[in-house]
């Protein structure tokens, strides 16, 4: 069998393991706690949990927390919650806070060596003062303060002397430098606002790029890995490391994951929930990895697709599609196979005793035999989809019609002979009739049917509410707007439909949420939290077959 071949992080790693340039390999997964985590940090947190499992490395889980005014405890328990449910552990779990004093001491360490200096900018006036890509900037006035000055000025910004923007604390490297990013990048800024873990111990806090390289550092991260918008942030992240002589942290950047029909913008999830436009975090139609629980997927499953996406230094726009792929290949082999119908039609088989049932044997799951069986009820009164009748049917349409004989899964044949109406014209009731001879799907004489429709008994069928979900936006790149208008007016309006009236088989009647199925023919499912006994609810997952 051929061997898979290596992606560039894994070249990377491994020659850096046969060189001798580290004896083990060290990654993070460094979430900030400030929203829920979506199908990109699945693929970011297989790729770091992967890559320590592979070389029998360490991986830790660390939250950057600092930005207190975004950030809140019902983050980290969902990340950490995502984290285990995808099937990882972490070596170590840490928080930037953790650091605050540390990276305090080493800015005081950059304000002596003359690398770092109290600034009493604007932001507007920095953001004027930083020039553009194509005209260097201008040195601010405060960039040649004595080293006491500083000191002094910042010790005071801790303290909380000094309003929110009154300040800030600012690198001092090439206000010409080609690199926006050396351009005298922000280190601390004044914040007055209670902390998630450290309460009101603080008032200024450390900006991502100056906490993010230290704190690999302190945990002596090997292969810091990270989306490519990180890119240009790679030379800051060195030069930290470099000035503060401490360990040499390394950062690699691969392709974000971008799927089509979605967006992928935590600012705009937080919108859609904020605004309503969905139930909460965790709502099917949503990319977050809680959402995708709640619909169906499974960790097996988006650890498959993170692996099928692979890892590139390009970024490019994954179809919705695989990810689907991906999860009706995990539920085909492992999901319980049940009879439900959606949208019920009743059929009466007249020539069937009176007040007489039995059960007939259905097969769990024809992918795994050490499934089983299971036993179905069969009775006189049945439900069929009703979408599986047609009283004038048209060309190709092989499921029942009048004077049509089909087959009832695991059952018998029956033959359409009568349609009841009401008063107004609506189909209410078929009067069909059966062969005692066909049961389990056979003919004796060997005659054939062109159909098999699923069914369910109606005096044992259990009542519940399916949710069906379509795509959350009607156009493939949602976040690519017309001027006015915003990714909201992009959704599909019909994203969700809600079938009340449902009719399962009685195997169901004792599910759990997360309970998942393959209701025959129909697609795939699971148990949604809001279910209870009284009151059964599913979700679908996806389609059998992809709709295209």
């Amino acid at each position: 069998m051929e061997e898979k071949a290596l992606n560039f992080l894994e070249e990377i790693i491994e020659n850096d393991l046969k060189s001798g340039k580290h004896q083990s390999i060290h990654t993070r997964f460094p979430p900030e706690p400030n929203g829920y985590l979506h199908i990109g940090h699945a693929k970011s947190i297989c790729l770091n949990f992967g890559l320590a499992a592979k070389y029998g490395g360490k991986c830790n889980l660390r939250f950057d927390d600092t930005n207190p005014t975004k950030e809140e405890m019902e983050y980290v328990e969902s990340i950490r919650e995502d984290v285990k449910w995808l099937g990882f552990q972490w070596d170590g779990e840490y928080f930037a806070s953790d650091y605050f004093q540390q990276l305090y001491d080493w800015a005081i360490t950059l304000i002596k060596k003359e690398k770092a200096y109290v600034c009493d900018l604007s932001q507007e006036q920095m953001s004027i003062y930083r020039g553009t890509p194509q005209t260097p900037g201008t040195e601010s006035p405060y960039r040649n303060r004595s080293v006491e000055e500083n000191l002094d000025l910042f010790e005071r910004m801790k303290k909380g002397e000094f309003p929110d923007g009154s300040r800030v604390l600012r690198a001092k490297i090439d206000m010409a430098n080609p690199n926006m990013q050396f351009r005298d990048p922000v280190l601390y800024r004044i914040l007055h606002s209670e902390h998630h873990r450290t309460g009101n111990d603080w008032c200024i806090y450390p900006m991502y790029d100056y906490a993010h390289g230290q704190s690999d550092s302190i945990e002596k991260i090997t292969h810091s890995i990270c989306t490519l918008e990180f890119d240009v942030h790679r030379p800051l992240y060195d030069w930290f490391i470099e000035a503060l002589d401490i360990f040499p942290s390394h950062q690699y950047e691969f392709a974000r994951l971008n799927i089509n029909y979605t967006v992928m913008s935590k600012r705009k999830l937080l919108q859609l929930v904020e605004n309503k436009h969905v139930w909460g975090w965790d709502d099917p139609r949503m990319p977050t990895i809680s959402g995708l629980r709640r619909r169906g997927y499974t960790p097996a499953s988006l650890r498959l697709f993170a692996e099928k996406i692979g890892v590139s230094k390009r970024d490019n726009v994954i179809d919705v599609g695989l990810l689907e792929w991906c999860v009706r290949e995990d539920l085909n082999q492992t999901s319980q196979r049940v009879m439900a119908v959606l949208n019920p039609l009743k059929v009466v088989i007249t020539n069937y005793p009176e007040g007489q049932s039995e059960e007939l044997d259905a097969v769990n799951n024809p992918e795994n035999p050490d499934a089983g069986t299971r036993k179905v009820p069969f009775s006189r009164e049945l439900y069929i989809e009703r979408e599986d009748f047609m009283e004038v049917p048209e060309k190709k349409f092989f499921r029942l019609a009048p004077g049509v004989e089909v087959r009832l899964r695991y059952a018998y044949y029956i033959t359409c002979n009568e349609v009841v109406k009401d008063a107004a014209g609506n189909i209410v009731e078929l009067r069909c009739t059966y062969d005692p001879q066909t049961k389990g799907g056979g003919s004796p004489d060997g005659r054939k049917v062109k159909a098999t429709l699923h069914w369910v008994s109606a005096d044992r069928a259990v009542d519940a509410e399916v949710r069906l979900f379509e795509r959350l936006f009607s156009v493939p790149a949602p976040e690519e707007v017309e001027e006015g208008k915003s990714f909201v007016d992009h959704m599909n309006p019909n994203s969700l439909h809600v079938l009340k009236h449902c009719k399962i088989e009685p195997f169901v009647k004792n599910t759990e949420p997360q309970d998942h199925f393959q209701f025959e023919r129909l697609g795939y499912f699971v148990t949604d939290k809001d279910s209870t006994p009284q009151h059964l609810v599913f979700n679908r997952t996806v389609s059998l077959k992809d709709s295209k």
